[in-house]
């Protein structure tokens, strides 16, 4: 007797292309968290098909198992929902108002691959059926997805229609309640204030991502803006072009080829040699890379965690980092703190810009580029905190609060002498 499989199609947009094609099948076994991949025949009979990511998913016929310890293609899980999406998903799934004491794994993968929205991270789609296409999109207001986000959080009663529109912008990935929208031409990740906030968490990103740009980094567009009184942080998506089209991306984690469990374990050095070895670009991103580690440090950024960070990806496997998103600077009480990956050959992570210069060499730099590097972002930081702190609208308290504790703490520069 065999087990009945349960199923899901994944459909692709093509470089350039528009619209989507059929690309393979998942397939889940009943009982089993396993799921398998397999692209479907007319796909890879087509001239212009590409792998989804070649080290995980090359483009061949038959059945294909995830890699090391996953259960599902890092490539696939990247485009799923995370848990603030499933913890959209969970409330109607589970048919209750308050799902906080519930437990994601609870819902298979499958229902949260098919109960997120289209418009989704990279160029993929998850289907209940392979030759049509069905998208799951909104067309919410702000103000509606904020209000919806805040009643997912409290557990207050939620009408169908704006719960659909949750599920339908739920796809963006982290904790925190997001939605994706679009607004005229502009495609973007709308990022609330959450109600457990002690902080002004979307200012501190909003000054964070602007200081970011101002030292010379790639990062994503952002805007603040202000909803219902609330503050909202809107973010520019790097995965979508003109007209529809859409840009495949990975993030570390599946670069690393590594599970969440073992999430610790992904690095900044693993990351470098990943890039170093498949970047065309390579001394330019590996600048890039050791320029975000030393930001990273300098405004208390330490949620650099492997699905922070992510790059590009051609059919071949070829890598080009992102911009830079999810810079969020982490409140602390004290001085010492660790970055969440390791940026150094020996496992250095301490929170502390002297640390990073000295495995600049790890990142084909000097130590006199690298010491250019972290003192003109610390000249930057400096002489533009005023202006960057005004348009991000931070009142006089919350710049006391922020400066020289998460911007500028006294232990990042520790032992490091500028000049």
């Amino acid at each position: 007797m065999t087990s009945k499989m349960r199923t899901a199609y994944v459909w692709a947009w093509l470089p350039g292309a528009t619209d989507p094609v059929p690309a393979g099948k998942l397939e889940e076994h009943a009982g089993s968290d396993l799921i398998t991949f397999a692209y479907g025949q007319s796909y890879l009979a087509r001239p212009d098909a590409r792998a989804l990511y070649a080290p995980e998913l090359p483009l061949r016929r038959g059945r294909q198992a995830p890699l090391a310890s996953l259960n599902i293609a890092g490539v696939i899980r990247d485009a799923g929902p995370d848990a603030w999406g499933q913890r959209v998903i969970m409330r109607r799934l589970l048919g209750r108002r308050d799902i906080r004491d519930q437990d994601p794994g609870n819902v298979p993968l499958l229902d949260y691959l098919l109960g997120s929205g289209s418009d989704r991270p990279g160029m993929l789609d998850f289907q209940a059926r392979a030759r049509e296409y069905v998208p799951r999109t909104h067309d919410a207001t702000l103000e509606q997805l904020q209000q919806g986000a805040a009643d997912v959080e409290s557990g207050a009663p939620i009408s169908p229609a704006l719960l659909d529109a949750l599920e339908a912008g739920s796809s963006a990935g982290g904790a925190r309640p997001k939605a994706t929208l679009v607004h005229g031409n502009r495609h973007l990740i709308a990022k609330f204030s959450s109600l457990t906030d002690n902080y002004p968490v979307m200012k501190a990103e909003a000054i964070a991502m602007e200081l970011a740009e101002r030292v010379g980094m790639d990062v994503a567009g952002t805007e603040l803006i202000q909803v219902a009184g609330r503050d909202v942080l809107l973010v520019e998506r790097f995965d979508r072009g003109p007209s529809g089209t859409r840009r495949a991306f990975v993030s570390a984690l599946t670069i690393a080829m590594e599970s969440e469990m073992n999430a610790r374990y992904v690095t900044y050095t693993g990351l470098a040699d990943e890039l170093r070895t498949r970047s065309v670009a390579r001394g330019e991103t590996l600048r890039e890379l050791f320029s975000r580690i030393a930001f990273n440090i300098l405004v208390s950024n330490t949620d650099d965690h492997a699905r922070n960070h992510a790059a590009f990806c051609d059919g071949e496997g070829g890598l080009e980092l992102t911009p830079a998103y999810d810079i969020c600077p982490q409140r602390r009480t004290g001085q010492e703190a660790a970055q969440a990956m390791a940026f150094g050959p020996d496992g250095q992570r301490l929170s502390q810009v002297a640390a990073c210069l000295e495995v600049a060499g790890f990142y084909d730099l000097s130590e006199r580029e690298a010491k250019d590097i972290i003192d003109g972002q610390l000249h930057v930081i400096r002489t533009q905190w005023d202006e960057a702190a005004d348009k991000a609208t931070l009142t006089r308290a919350e710049r006391d609060q922020m400066w020289e504790r998460q911007i500028l703490n006294p232990f990042a520069t520790y032992g490091y002498g500028e000049g």
